[in-house]
């Protein structure tokens, strides 16, 4: 064998390297587009999200669903789901403002002194 076979050889395996890394490759990209494409389907609605869930045993769970303006109370267990109450929900509390942080209540702190140094 001489080296132009040789050579020849390794151009024909370089091509089927370069080929298989573009498909590997390609593949990567469209798992990685399929998963963000799939992720931002449902981020928008949240039309269902789960308000409270307790565990009963290991493998059974009662958990209260919020759909909507309803709560449902879900028993969840053994591969079943069974709706065990439905109500209306409650009507929303507003939230509680948030205590403040170390650096609101130092800019506080720094104020008062400041006025009681003042003549």
């Amino acid at each position: 064998m001489n080296s132009a076979d040789s050579l020849a050889g390794l151009a024909v395996l370089g091509k089927t390297a370069a080929a298989l890394v573009l498909v590997i490759g390609l593949i990567l990209l469209l798992a990685r587009l399929a998963r963000h494409l799939s992720s931002n389907t449902n981020a928008p609605a949240q039309a269902l999200r789960v308000v409270a869930s307790t565990a009963l045993s290991p493998k059974e769970r009662v958990v209260i669903v919020a759909l909507a303006d309803t709560w449902l109370v879900l028993g969840v267990g053994g591969g079943q789901i069974n709706k065990l109450h439905e109500l209306p929900a409650p009507p929303e509390t507003p939230q509680r403002a948030a205590p403040p942080g170390f650096a609101a209540r130092f800019a506080q702190v720094v104020a008062r002194k400041g006025d009681e140094n003042t003549p």
